[in-house]
């Protein structure tokens, strides 16, 4: 009782704030509200009077005012805009995550509660003051005889602060699922629980060193993106040490504009590099603004800050790829097919209504200028068939699909002409061909093989335990219900059934070889 009060109490306190900037029940929407709603939201402005701006500016300042679980509660709202319109989450998109810095006695508390007084003092002899500052933690310069690191803390209390936020968030969206059906669509509460599970990993500065880590070994070799170096000794769960990348951070226009630089290419790396993490490597950076990329003064690019990892399984690449090389070569029939073979439209719908459908999505943009063809107005079309066709959010792709709204926003910042479309070609046609041509068929049936192998050597075992299960129902079942095998025959049976899977397996295996050696 006491938990759903103060729950409430937040909800309260949020929408207070709301209130004050004018994004509950905003004027720019009065035409489309009814009456009471109407003289309601005028009651709010004549009591909070008037900000200025568009409610999508209005709204990402009052959630960067209520702190970070509701900053990031935005950048995943800016991930809709079949809810919001473009307008509306492209000034989500933009939400900026800095306040203030803590101090620095308070940061050397931090790092002796993490390693004890006398390690502390070992490890980071010399922290400066705090170079950036964002509302989860802040990063220090740290100068020692191996060279410079990035020092990154939590802020203190933090944990605390966004673990109570989140449980009213969770309880809001539970409340809407309960009131209003019609948003079960929407999947409010799964919404909510993929931004939870994201900012929890936030708060664990060793999951953030994984992901670093890991991202640094599949983008060894690329000319695309490059990510520092984990220093896994001065490295735990509220400190995370790298090294320091010396270069100027994409969010210094001043400094930008002063250097000599291919910006075509630059935001070229910056598409092709998203995308060839995603589709290669199932794995992505998943939060692409310009914050966490810094241009190293020897031009390679920087990614920093893996807070957020996104991960797509091979059923998810696959149907991005075939998504954009479907629009790609304005293949409608087939980007309509994946939808379906992916389940994310309901069986029961037309084919060739959806393929229809989207093809008045697609032709429009094409025969454009780049700077005419946003990838977010092309989602906010698609999204509006959702209800159309009875399509459901999909909790698995709320990363990607906001990632690839900050990706564009990037390389739109870098470069007005970027065609992300040409970009985005030889990475997913590359990809493409190698998953669906020889090779490709012959790794998967390879994959297939062993797994078909594996469970061929468990037959024995699963025949006895369906031998066990077998005795017990004939031994719970009245006897004139059940015809029980002859003892006698349970042992042909056993093997007949054996020799087919066998046999299966068999045929499987000449066949893929058969394509191996011959196709």
């Amino acid at each position: 009782m006491l938990t759903a009060i103060a729950d409430y109490w937040r909800l309260m306190r949020a929408g207070v704030t709301l209130a004050r900037h004018d994004v509950i029940l905003p004027p720019e929407y009065s035409t489309r509200l009814p009456l009471p709603a109407r003289a309601f939201g005028s009651l709010l402005r004549a009591l909070s009077g008037k900000p200025k701006g568009r409610p999508g500016e209005r709204l990402a300042k009052a959630l960067e005012s209520l702190g970070p679980a509701y900053i990031k509660l935005g950048q995943f709202l800016a991930t809709r805009p079949d809810v919001f319109g473009v307008e509306t989450t492209t000034d989500l998109a933009r939400l900026k995550d800095k306040l203030p810095p803590f101090g620095l006695a308070a940061a050397k508390d931090q790092l002796k509660e993490e390693f004890g007084e006398a390690e502390a003092d070992r490890l980071f002899p010399h922290l400066t003051d705090p170079v950036a500052a964002a509302s989860i933690a802040q990063v220090h310069k740290m100068e020692t005889a191996d060279g410079a690191f990035a020092v990154k803390i939590l802020r203190p209390g933090v944990i605390r602060e966004i673990t109570l936020e989140l449980r009213a968030m969770k309880r809001a969206a539970r409340t809407i699922e309960h009131v209003d059906h019609n948003s079960r669509r929407m999947e409010p509460v799964a919404f909510v629980e993929t931004v939870a599970a994201s900012m929890e990993k936030e708060l664990d500065l060793r999951l953030e060193a994984g992901g670093g880590a890991e991202f640094r070994e599949i983008m060894k070799g690329s000319d695309t993106f490059h990510v520092p170096e984990v220093d896994w000794e001065r490295s735990g769960r509220a400190v995370l040490t790298t090294d320091w990348v010396q270069g100027t951070p994409l969010t210094d226009t001043e400094a930008m504009s002063r250097r000599v630089i291919n910006r075509k290419e630059l935001a070229n790396r910056v598409t092709q590099g998203f995308l060839e993490a995603a589709i290669k490597h199932g794995v992505f950076h998943a939060d692409m603004h310009e914050g966490n990329m810094i241009l190293g003064d020897d031009g390679r690019l920087f990614l920093i800050d893996f807070g957020i990892v996104g991960r797509i399984g091979l059923a998810e690449r696959r149907f991005l790829a075939e998504i954009l090389n479907g629009f790609i070569k304005r293949d409608y029939q087939r980007v309509a097919e994946v939808h379906f073979e992916a389940g994310y439209v309901p069986a029961d719908r037309s084919v060739g209504d959806f393929a229809q459908a989207l093809r008045s999505v697609g032709e429009p943009i094409h025969g454009k200028s780049a700077k005419d063809v946003s990838m977010g107005r092309l989602l906010l079309q698609l999204l509006d068939f959702t209800h159309t066709f009875g399509m459901h959010l999909r909790p698995e792709l709320v990363l990607l699909q906001k990632t690839m709204v900050q990706v564009e926003g990037v390389a739109r910042t870098l470069d007005p002409e970027h065609n992300i479309w040409d970009a985005a070609k030889p990475i997913v046609q590359s990809w493409i061909h190698t998953e669906f041509g020889p090779l490709g068929l012959t790794k998967h049936g390879g994959s297939l093989l062993r797994d078909l192998s594996g469970r061929a050597s468990r037959l024995p075992e699963i025949l006895d335990k369906l031998e066990v299960v077998l005795e017990a129902h004939a031994r719970n079942t009245p006897s004139e219900k059940v015809k029980r095998l002859p003892n006698f025959l349970y042992a042909p049976v056993k093997t007949a059934i054996g020799i087919s899977i066998f046999v299966f397996v068999g045929v499987f295996a000449a066949l893929w070889l058969h394509h191996v050696l011959f196709a």
